[in-house]
């Protein structure tokens, strides 16, 4: 049996009831009150997930810019100081190792936060490649990381606005720490980054401030409605970034690991390309449900916002356009569902 890890915030979960389960090797919160609650708090107001257990990689020196355009998917000199970027650490066959943020501290300093799950590999991956005059350090086990979603996020915690990717020191009651525009959910917010011994007196301040608690679940559902990938589900080391959808942050104009396959599925075009759907009739659909025709389905929930049953797919290429018509297999029951347009929710939803 392995022996759960705990995020520095797992006493303030247990004593405000929350559901726990085993994620990603730690003991996580998946709902307190109900997922549908939450998620409703987090599209109307302002939510708090505790994602202490995503990872922190620091990776500094004289060659940290160099090394990292390297071994990442976008391009590096897009950002300065002070602002984030989404990318992927992706292997020789072009598939994604992980998907994460790169933070820039200063030309010669970064930071990446990266899938809780994926945080030895990566570092694993990024150690056997590191040269002279880089050093990368897993500082995970130093910080606690609490995403504050939602409309009125900022307002509540009361912070100035800012652009989303930057990231400046600041303070919340007067707890320090580092301010991140960034999120899963689609909602304005932050994701505040502090240290581990801080981390209970921030839940409390955010809390007090009128943030409702959010567990797993709700991430999971609202992620989702946006159509933001998971890896594990939507993307992983099997699969390419341009199928997936995500030639975006992929800078094939410089050089990195797998950018040479990747060329070349964007120019013959990808076999497979991973969409998102609609039920058209009532059915929840999950992963590893088959789509007829081929395909299969990576991740499916039944979204609170549009009442019914959405998820992503990958399906031929030649099968992937808005509107058209699939089939799922529910259960041994065929279902009808739509494609549509990235993303699912929008703000005409609310």
């Amino acid at each position: 049996m392995q022996t759960l890890l705990r995020t520095p915030l797992y006493d303030r979960h247990v004593a405000a009831g929350a559901r726990m389960v085993p994620f990603a090797g730690y003991d996580m919160p998946v709902q307190y009150t109900g997922v549908m609650p939450e998620h409703l708090a987090v599209r109307r107001d302002c939510g708090v997930f505790d994602v202490s257990h995503m990872g922190e990689v620091e990776v500094e020196g004289p060659q940290a810019r160099e090394f990292l355009q390297s071994v990442l998917s976008n391009d590096l000199d897009r950002i300065g100081d002070g602002q984030a970027q989404y990318t992927l650490l992706t292997n020789e066959a072009g598939g994604v190792v992980d998907d994460l943020i790169v933070y820039r501290m200063n030309p010669c300093h970064y930071l990446l936060v990266v899938n809780a799950a994926n945080r030895q590999a990566d570092v694993a991956w990024l150690t056997a490649r590191e040269p002279n005059g880089v050093s990368v350090r897993d500082i995970s086990d130093d910080y606690a990381l609490l995403a504050v979603q939602g409309p009125r996020a900022i307002e509540r915690l009361g912070l100035p606005e800012a652009p989303a990717f930057t990231f400046a020191e600041g303070e919340v009651d007067g707890i320090a720490c580092m301010v991140n525009r960034t999120g899963y959910t689609g909602e304005a917010g932050v994701e505040l980054l502090a240290m581990t011994e801080d981390a209970a007196a921030l839940w409390d301040a955010v809390v007090g401030r009128g943030a409702v608690p959010c567990g797993l679940g709700a991430r999971d559902t609202l992620r989702l409605e946006v159509c933001y990938p998971l890896h594990g589900n939507d993307i992983s080391p099997e699969t390419d970034a341009i199928s997936a959808g995500l030639g975006w942050v992929c800078a094939l104009d410089k050089e990195f690991t797998g950018v040479e396959r990747l060329r070349e599925i964007k120019e013959a075009g990808p076999e497979l390309k991973l969409v998102a759907f609609v039920m058209e009739e009532k059915a929840v659909p999950r992963a590893g449900m088959s789509v007829a025709g081929g395909g299969e389905v990576t991740s499916g929930t039944h979204s609170p916002c549009l009442d019914r049953g959405i998820g992503m797919a990958y399906v031929p290429a030649d099968a992937s356009a808005p509107d058209t018509e699939i089939a799922i297999d529910v259960r041994g029951n065929e279902r009808r569902a739509r494609i549509v347009k990235k993303p699912i929710y929008k703000k005409e939803h609310a």
